[in-house]
């Protein structure tokens, strides 16, 4: 190291010595401290006028929306829709012309998807009056809960390939007694509160909902998501008992069933009438409330199917039928359904008409109902109808309709009967 170097070295140590006694001397470090952002007046001027102008622009677009759904709903209220004129139709004058089985009032399944159990238990229990001589008012929503069950099982065995709905069909209700029994009415009404009316809105999409985001996430353990599913039932509506007081015993559903009953579920069969599989054989009815789906139903021509409902019905039995319900010729302030001359001429209903209503889909499974009874009037043959939907409370006999022949033929797709209707036709059948 030379001289220069060592001198220089020197000096800058002698000034990192000076520095803190230059501090102390009154000289500080820099500090941070916090003010209030100034915001320049031009541009908040500038900011608070683009603001009052999207004000603006957003009430009067607000207002336009209101307007035009204000508009919409008006028109929607005040659409009319194309009715049959019944002025001059000679038809039923009450229920009472007609000498109808046993069968309890209509009940209203109100908002709900449930007729098929509607129809169906009001049908068993007329059944139950004929073979037993007893009346017993039955639970439609028992049924309707452990169908729930049975077809989240369904939905997480088929991996969500399985339609997923309120409605079911007739078979659904003697396949879930098989399994789960059944209780009276008393047992378990499915409501939460006195004078609560049914609606399963809420209910059916809570396990919608719940579902989707079971398939979105491959979740698949059927006992935890039957669980689960359950939870949601008995949220709404309460859980079905497993034992009940009948008659001064303890009952079991299975042992109601049984002895009290005595229905045997064997005995019912369901028939329909289409080209789509060759007739006397029994196949699938291929709508989407199936959803199992069962492949048990009789196939006959058209003019046996109506003729074995219509000779059931002079021997006073009754169905579950179902089928087609959004006619012009369906009115329910009339308490009547026809089939007009505008929407078909009478001499072509058809098997081949009613089939290509069925292919098209303008008829549809759309409703389930019990048929009481069958009475010539006015040179036709017509069937009361007990029903439980809100159109039948619409006109003078609340929970009631009147159908003509030929909205039978050409716009019911199937129905069920004891096994007596159709027994000499099981040869035909391979039975």
């Amino acid at each position: 190291m030379n001289r220069h170097t060592i001198v220089a070295a020197a000096a800058v140590a002698a000034l990192l010595l000076a520095l803190p006694s230059a501090v102390a001397a009154g000289r500080k470090k820099d500090r941070v401290k916090y003010v209030e952002r100034y915001r320049d007046p031009v541009l908040k001027e500038m900011k608070e006028e683009m603001d009052s102008l999207a004000a603006v622009r957003d009430s009067i677009t607000t207002c336009i929306k209101d307007q035009w759904k204000d508009r919409k709903k008006k028109e929607k209220e005040e659409r009319r829709v194309i009715r049959f004129d019944f002025d001059g139709l000679v038809k039923p004058k009450s229920p009472d012309v007609f000498e109808a089985p046993f069968h309890f009032p209509p009940v209203p399944q109100y908002y709900t998807g449930t007729c098929w159990s509607f129809c169906t238990t009001s049908f068993i229990e007329s059944e139950v009056k004929r073979l037993t001589g007893k009346e017993v008012k039955l639970s439609e929503i028992y049924t309707v809960y452990w169908e729930y069950v049975e077809k989240v099982r369904g939905y997480v065995r088929k991996r969500g390939n399985q339609h997923l709905a309120q409605g079911s069909e007739s078979d659904a209700v003697l396949i879930i007694w098989d399994l789960y029994g059944i209780v009276p009415a008393y047992a378990y009404t499915g409501l939460k509160d006195d004078g609560a009316r049914h609606n399963h809105s809420e209910l059916a999409g809570e396990i919608k909902d719940y579902l989707e985001f079971v398939g979105e996430h491959g979740y698949w353990n059927e006992q935890a998501i039957i669980a689960h599913v359950r939870g949601i039932l008995d949220r709404y509506l309460g859980r079905p008992p497993e034992t009940f007081e009948f008659e001064g015993g303890t009952m079991t559903p299975k042992r109601f069933l049984a002895e009290v009953l005595r229905i045997d579920t064997g005995d019912y069969v369901q028939l329909m009438s289409t080209l789509q599989t060759p007739f006397y054989t029994r196949e699938k009815f291929d709508v989407s409330d199936n959803w199992r789906p069962t492949d048990t139903y009789y196939n006959v021509p058209l003019v046996v199917f109506y003729e074995r409902l219509r000779t059931a019905a002079k021997k006073g039995y009754t169905a579950a039928i179902g089928g087609d319900v959004s006619e012009p010729g369906y009115y329910g302030f009339e308490d009547a359904a026809i089939v007009p001359t505008f929407d078909i001429p009478q001499e072509y209903i058809d098997q081949d008409s009613r089939e290509f209503r069925y292919f098209n889909n303008t008829t549809g499974d759309d409703h389930g109902l019990h048929l009481l009874a069958f009475k010539r009037v006015g040179g036709r043959d017509w069937f009361l109808i007990k029903d439980s939907a809100r159109s039948s409370r619409h006109g003078a006999f609340r929970g009631y309709y009147f159908y003509r022949d030929d909205y039978i033929k050409l716009k019911m797709l199937t129905y069920m009967v004891h096994r007596d209707v159709i027994e000499d036709l099981l040869p035909r059948f391979g039975e």
